[in-house]
C-alpha cells in the first residue's frame, strides 16, 4: 500500500507499523521503548507523530499503516509533542553524562541535544533508585531508567527468562529483579545493548574506556559453532570490550554473554608472553630462534629413534582453518597422520561415513521455520545459546514441538512437548525405541539390527515418533553430548534412520570451528577438502590409548579440554617431547603441562592473528587481527610455517593467509552421513551401589580464554565442581546435599561437594569436565560414592 510520510510517497506493507515503514523508506522517527526485535509496548511516547484526521498524535510504534495515510513526522504538532515527551523524561534523569559509561554513545544524550531544550524548567527533587547487584556482568543505575522495559520484553519474549519486572505503582515504579535476585541468563548481556539510558551497562567494562577512544575491529567469536559476528573494540592495543555486530543470518544482533566476555581471558595475566623451554628441570625464558631450534631437534629426535608414526599431533577446535591447514600439513609431510581435533569425542568408528564436515544441516534462520525439532544429548540454551534463542522463537511464534532424549534434563526456555531423560545407556536405548515406533507409525520397513526391532517402546518413545510423523519442515538434531557419548557413531546411525523415515533433516552441533578442522584435514582419515587420507592415521582417543612419544598441541591443555583426562595426562607424562603452541602458560592449578611440557611456544589468540572460522551452518567467515600479538607471541599459523621451513620440509614457503587460502576448496558443501550398521548397546557393568557417570562440559569451561574470564567464572552457571545426584540416589547412600564426598572411578579418584539435583536421572551421576577437580577422573563408566572421611 501506498502512504505520504512530510510529503512524500513511500511504499508500506499491510499490517506494519508507521515506525517499521518509515525505517524503510529512511525516515527516522526518535524513539526509546521501539526495537525492531522486540515486541511493541508504547511506553516512552517519544515517536509521537502527527497523522492526518487524529486528534492527537499517535505513537509510530503502534500505530499500523493504512492506504492513503498522510504522516508526518516534522510538523509542529509532532515536534511539540516529542520535544514534551522528552522534557517529561529528563525530570528524573540524573544528568550525570560526564560519569556514565553509556556517554558518548548513549541515545538519551543525542534525542535530548536534537528534541530537548538547553534548561529545565523542573525545579523539585528528583526521584532516587537504588541500584541493586545483580551480578557480575551487569553494572545497574537505575536512577537514569526511563521505564522503557526494552530489558523486560527481552528476557520474557527472547531470553524465555523474565529476570527483570516493573514493581511498584506510579513514582514508585522501578524497573528491578524479582526478590533482588542476579541475573543470570545466557543472554543478559543483551540488555546493556538494548538499554537506552546507561541504567544497565558492562560491569567488566566499567570506567576504563570512552567509546570515542576505542577502536573498532571487525572479528568472530571462536567459543562455538555459531561464529557469532562481533565487534572487538581496542585501546592502545589492549581489547577493552566486545560487541556484537549485526549479521540477520547468522546471530542478528544479539551475543551470548560467553562470546560478550569472553575477552577478559585475552588480557589474563597467563599470557604467555615469550618462548620457553623445558631444561634441566626449570623453565627458562629464550628467543624465538632458540626455541623453534629446540622444537626442532625435539621433532627429529624423536622421529629417528621411533618413527614418524611416533608423532601425534592434537589441535584446539578454536584454532582456525588456515591454522588447522598447516598442523596437519606439516605433520602428514613428517610422514604420520596422526592428527585430531575432536578433543572430547569417544567413539570414532563411524569416520568413514562422515559427511565432509559435520553441519547444522539448515541455515541458522531456518531453524525459526521448523515445526518439530528431536533434540538428541543437546543442550542448545547453553551450548550454543543463539541458536537455543532461535529455537525458542520457533516454539514461540510458530508453535513448533520441541522433543528431547537428553542424560540430564535440560533447562530449556521451551517446554518439549515429549521428552525422555536417562543416562547415556538408557539414552541410547531410547533412541532406538523412537526409531521402532516412528517406523511402526509411519508402515516404514525397519532394516535394522535385531535389537532395535525387538525393542517395545515405551510411552515417551511413542510420543516423540507421533510428532516425527506428521508432515512439515522437521530437524533430528544430535548436540555436543550426542557426538561425546559412548556410542557416538551409533546415535549418529539411529539419528539418520529416523530423518529418512521422518522426512526430516539431519543436524549435528559441532564444537567451535571443528566445521574447519574437517574442511582443512585435521582429522587423521581425512585430508584437506575431504579427500581420503593414507590408512593407519590415530584419532585423538587412539593416540592417547596407545601413547605416542611426541606431541605437537595447538591452542590446547590436554586435562582440560580432552574429555578422557586422565589418559590424556598419562600419555603426556609418558612422551619423549612434548611441544604446546599455546597463547597461556600451563599453571600448576591448571595443568600438569608445567612439568610433562618441553617447549611452550606463544600463540597470538583469535583477536590478535587473521584467520577464517566456519560455522555450523558451513559458513566461511574471515576475519583480521584486532590487535598486535602480546610480547612475542606470533600468530599460529607463522609459527607453522617457520616449522616447516626448519625441518626443511617443502611447500612451506607462505608469505601470506591468502596463498595458504588458495590450496582449499573455498566452494564444498557438507554432504550427508553414510549410516552404517546400528551397534547394540553396550551398557556399562555397575556393581552394587555404583552411579554412572554423566560428563558434560559447562559452559564457562569449553576453551582456555573462557576459562580465564574472571567475570564469567563469577557467574550461576559456572558453580564449584560436584557430584550432583538425585534426591533418591542420595537417600539410598545416606548422603545430604553439600556433604563432601569421595568419588572414585577406575581411573582415579577426586573429592567434591554432593549437591541434590533433580535433573540427573536415577542410576546416574553428573560430574563436570574441563575443571582441574575432575581431571582425575575417566569420562564414562561406574562411580561409587563414599563420604568424605
Amino acid at each position: 500500500m501506498s502512504i505520504e510520510v512530510d510529503g512524500k510517497p513511500i511504499q508500506a506493507r499491510k499490517g506494519q507499523m508507521i515506525i517499521q515503514a518509515t525505517d524503510a523508506a529512511g525516515i527516522y522517527i526518535p524513539r526509546f521503548c521501539y526495537h525492531a526485535k522486540l515486541p511493541v509496548a508504547a511506553n516512552c511516547r517519544m515517536c509521537l507523530v502527527e497523522v492526518e484526521k487524529s486528534p492527537k498524535p499517535l505513537p509510530a510504534c503502534a500505530t499500523p499503516v493504512a492506504e492513503g495515510m498522510k504522516v508526518y513526522t516534522r510538523s509542529d504538532r509532532a515536534r511539540d509533542a516529542q520535544k514534551g515527551v522528552m522534557e517529561f523524561l529528563l525530570i528524573n534523569h540524573p544528568l550525570d553524562c560526564p560519569i556514565c559509561d553509556q556517554g558518548g554513545e548513549c541515545p538519551l544524550q543525542d534525542q535530548a541535544l536534537g528534541y530537548g531544550k538547553d534548561y529545565s524548567r523542573y525545579e523539585e527533587s528528583k526521584r532516587v533508585v537504588a541500584d541493586k547487584d545483580i551480578g557480575p556482568l551487569i553494572a545497574t543505575f537505575m536512577t537514569r531508567c526511563i521505564h522503557c522495559t526494552r530489558c523486560v520484553r527481552f528476557g520474557q519474549e527472547l531470553a524465555g527468562v523474565m529476570e527483570f519486572g516493573m514493581l511498584g505503582r506510579g513514582e514508585h515504579s522501578e524497573i528491578r529483579t524479582f526478590l533482588d535476585r542476579s541475573v543470570d541468563s545466557e543472554l543478559s548481556g543483551n540488555v546493556i545493548d538494548l538499554c537506552p539510558v546507561g541504567a544497565l551497562t558492562s560491569k567488566p567494562f566499567q570506567y576504563t574506556a570512552r567509546p570515542w577512544e576505542l577502536s573498532n575491529h571487525a572479528s568472530i567469536s571462536p567459543h562455538d559453532c555459531v561464529g557469532a559476528n562481533i565487534n572487538v573494540q581496542t585501546l592502545r592495543g589492549k581489547v577493552m570490550r566486545v560487541l556484537p555486530r549485526v549479521n540477520e543470518a547468522v546471530n542478528e544482533c544479539w551475543l551470548a554473554d560467553r562470546d560478550r566476555f569472553a575477552y577478559e581471558g585475552l588480557n589474563s595475566d597467563e599470557r604467555l608472553r615469550v618462548p620457553m623451554v623445558h631444561r634441566g628441570g626449570q623453565w627458562e625464558e629464550v628467543d624465538w630462534a632458540t626455541a623453534l631450534e629446540f622444537t626442532v631437534n625435539g621433532l627429529q629426535k624423536t622421529i629417528a629413534a621411533h618413527g614418524a608414526g611416533q608423532l601425534g599431533a592434537l589441535a584446539s577446535p578454536t584454532s582456525t582453518l588456515e591454522e588447522f591447514y598447516l598442523l596437519q600439513k606439516l605433520v602428514r609431510a613428517l610422514g604420520s597422520d596422526h592428527v585430531d581435533h575432536r578433543l572430547r569425542q569417544l567413539d570414532f568408528s563411524d569416520d568413514r561415513t562422515m559427511p565432509r564436515f559435520p553441519s547444522l544441516g539448515v541455515p541458522f534462520p531456518a531453524l525459526e521455520d521448523q515445526e518439530a525439532v528431536l533434540l538428541i544429548g543437546a543442550n542448545p540454551r547453553k551450548d550454543q545459546p543463539l541458536l537455543g534463542l532461535r529455537l525458542r522463537k520457533a516454539v514461540r511464534y510458530r508453535g513448533a514441538q520441541v522433543l528431547a532424549v537428553n542424560p540430564v534434563d535440560y533447562e530449556y526456555t521451551y517446554a518439549p512437548a515429549a521428552r525422555f531423560v536417562g543416562g547415556a545407556d538408557d539414552m541410547y536405548v531410547a533412541v532406538g525405541e523412537v526409531l521402532k515406533a516412528l517406523a511402526a507409525e509411519l508402515k516404514a520397513p525397519l532394516h535394522e539390527a535385531n535389537w532395535v526391532d525387538a525393542l517395545d517402546a515405551r510411552p515417551h518413545a511413542r510420543a516423540i515418533a507421533a510428532y516425527l510423523a506428521r508432515p512439515g519442515r522437521k530437524l533430528v538434531l544430535l548436540g555436543n553430548y550426542a557426538m561425546s557419548h559412548p556410542q557416538a557413531a551409533g546415535l549418529r546411525a539411529l539419528a539418520a534412520r529416523i530423518a529418512a523415515i521422518a522426512g526430516a533433516t539431519l543436524g549435528m552441533l559441532p564444537e567451535a570451528n571443528s566445521a574447519g578442522a574437517w574442511l582443512a584435514g585435521c582429522v587423521p582419515h581425512r585430508g584437506p577438502n575431504g579427500a581420503a587420507a593414507r590408512e593407519g592415521g590415530l584419532g585423538v582417543q587412539a593416540m592417547l590409548r596407545s601413547p605416542r612419544k611426541a606431541y605437537l598441541l595447538l591452542g590446547i591443555e590436554p586435562e582440560l579440554d580432552i574429555l578422557d583426562a586422565p589418559r590424556a595426562a598419562a600419555a603426556m607424562d609418558g612422551a619423549d617431547f612434548v611441544a604446546m603452541l599455546s597463547a597461556f602458560k600451563p599453571s600448576i592449578y591448571r595443568s600438569r603441562a608445567v612439568g610433562y611440557a618441553d617447549v611452550l611456544l606463544p600463540i597470538a589468540p583469535f583477536s590478535e592473528t587473521a584467520g577464517t572460522f566456519v560455522n555450523a551452518e558451513g559458513r566461511r567467515q574471515p576475519f583480521e587481527a584486532a590487535t598486535r600479538p602480546l610480547g612475542e607471541a606470533r600468530p599460529a599459523w607463522k609459527i607453522l610455517r617457520v616449522l616447516g621451513n626448519h625441518l626443511g620440509l617443502p611447500g612451506f614457503e607462505y608469505t601470506s593467509l591468502d596463498e595458504v587460502r588458495a590450496e582449499l576448496d573455498q566452494t564444498i558443501e557438507a554432504g550427508a552421513l553414510q549410516p552404517g550398521a546400528v551397534p547394540t548397546p553396550a551398557r556399562v557393568a555397575l556393581s552394587e551401589g555404583e552411579l554412572a557417570r554423566i560428563a558434560e562440559v559447562p559452559i564457562y569451561a569449553v576453551d582456555p580464554i573462557v576459562r580465564r574470564a574472571a567475570s564469567l567464572q563469577k557467574t550461576a552457571d559456572n558453580p564449584p565442581p560436584a557430584a550432583r545426584v538425585n534426591a533418591a540416589e542420595a537417600a539410598r547412600r545416606k548422603l545430604a546435599d553439600g556433604d563432601s564426598v569421595d568419588v572414585h572411578m577406575a581411573e582415579g579418584e577426586a573429592r567434591l561437594p554432593l549437591v541434590i539435583d533433580a535433573r540427573v536421572p536415577d542410576g546416574c551421576v553428573l560430574i563436570p569436565s574441563g575443571y582441574p577437580e575432575t581431571a582425575t577422573l575417566g569420562p564414562a563408566g561406574p562411580v561409587s560414592l563414599e563420604r568424605a572421611s
